[in-house]
């Protein structure tokens, strides 16, 4: 009996030490789906100034860029879009409702809309894309590395490029005409630039401000006569509404160089431009660093598009009568394809 006991003692010690054993097994697999599912969804809001292509085209390639990553909408990811419509109180109400609704990151499209929700908030990171400089416009601390909660890709064009561009379009050019909006800080420092580059080539400038669309036809109006080409930086204001613009310039047969190709494309004549698609799909890939942990915004530099294109107007060319180089024009059938 003692022989027995002593045997029926190690079998069941032994099969509590195997139930045991796999009862931790057990545990181990079970906890190998959780690490795979732990990209729980995300919130993110998006915040665009006003609708025109430029800035369309930004916010459709944010998108893509977060889902080229894994964040793909309907699974992972859900998206709060607004649209400000040029309207600083609809921006401060936008910014007050990501805020309340505690999204996980924010996507500013265009300075004003960056600044906005950057006063909204110290906390949720802001992705923005379409602001030319981020520190000018006191979004960060520094260009190199943000130092706050905001980041992102900015649109400064290759401004003295384009002023070459329009030199060549023009040879003739003896004072530049500049049309922007007097409240984008971005559209001031792009003038800036240009003028003090257009003036080291021995070219002077004429200025009209507006502060809506509706002061576009009486600024433009105001610069026929007293310029033989005018210059547009990729303003808000301005790209919302070129048609209005290209209207009196093109019956005044004035070459309008713009700062981005959307712009060229509703009225203007040429422009050397970014490609603002690929200039959110670069802010999509960002925010995918944040949200993925990879990367803290405080640290993150702002980027910038490297490449840029060649874009005509071949139907403008021919209204007001400007015969389009060869070059240019080669290099515009080349970036087509």
């Amino acid at each position: 009996m003692k022989l027995i006991s002593k045997k029926l003692v190690k079998m069941v010690a032994l099969a509590a030490a195997m139930a045991l054993i796999a009862g931790c097994g057990g545990e181990q697999k079970k906890e190998a789906p959780k690490a795979a599912s732990s990209s729980k969804s995300v919130k993110v809001g998006i915040v665009q100034l006003v609708e025109h292509p430029a800035l369309d085209a930004a916010n459709k390639g944010f998108v893509e860029g977060l889902a080229s990553r894994g964040y793909k909408e309907g699974q992972n990811i859900t998206f709060d879009r607004q649209n400000a419509q040029a309207d600083q109180s609809n921006l401060q109400t936008i910014a007050q409702r990501f805020v309340n609704n505690k999204v996980n990151l924010i996507c500013a499209i265009a300075t004003p809309a960056a600044q906005t929700v950057a006063n909204a908030t110290k906390d949720i990171p802001i992705v923005g894309t379409a602001i030319t400089d981020y520190e000018q416009a006191k979004l960060v601390k520094s260009n190199a590395k943000s130092g706050t909660n905001v980041t992102g890709t900015s649109d400064m064009n290759p401004i003295k490029e384009q002023i070459d561009l329009l030199m060549k379009l023009v040879p003739n050019c003896k004072t530049i005409g500049y049309i922007y909006s007097s409240s984008e800080v971005n559209s001031q420092i792009q003038v800036n630039e240009a003028k003090k580059y257009a003036e080291s080539k021995g070219i002077k400038a004429v200025e009209a401000t507006v502060s809506t669309v509706n002061d576009i036809q009486q600024a433009a109006n105001s610069l026929v006569g007293k310029c033989q080409a005018i210059y547009v930086p990729t303003d808000n204001v301005l790209a919302s509404a070129m048609p209005t613009l290209s209207a009196i310039t093109n019956e005044a047969k004035l070459p309008v160089v713009c700062g981005e190709g959307n712009m060229v494309k509703s009225g203007g004549l040429a422009t050397l431009g970014i490609d603002y698609h690929k200039l959110g799909f670069q802010a999509g890939l960002m925010a995918a660093d944040i949200l993925d942990g990879k990367k803290k915004v405080q640290d993150m530099g702002i980027e910038t598009q490297k490449e840029f294109q060649v874009i005509v107007n071949e139907d403008v060319a021919k209204k007001i009568g400007v015969k389009i180089p060869a070059d240019i024009l080669k290099k515009a059938q080349e970036g087509k394809k």
